[in-house]
């Protein structure tokens, strides 16, 4: 199954869309995310259904 979002996509989680998370790794239909601000941080995980990207937040 092809992933919407690639690694190093910048993208916002739909329950917190003000911050930005980028894309780490896609396994198993879930996706790793870093927070842009503050990498050092814990790794946040979810669903493709969770996640935001510009162009939809645009829309």
């Amino acid at each position: 199954m092809e992933s919407r979002y690639k690694e190093g996509t910048e993208v916002y989680a739909k329950v917190n869309p003000s911050q930005k998370l980028i894309v780490r790794r896609y396994i198993d239909r879930i996706y790793y995310c870093k927070i842009k601000e503050n990498p050092m941080l814990k790794e946040l995980v979810y669903f493709e259904r969770e996640l935001l990207s510009d162009s939809t937040i645009e829309s």
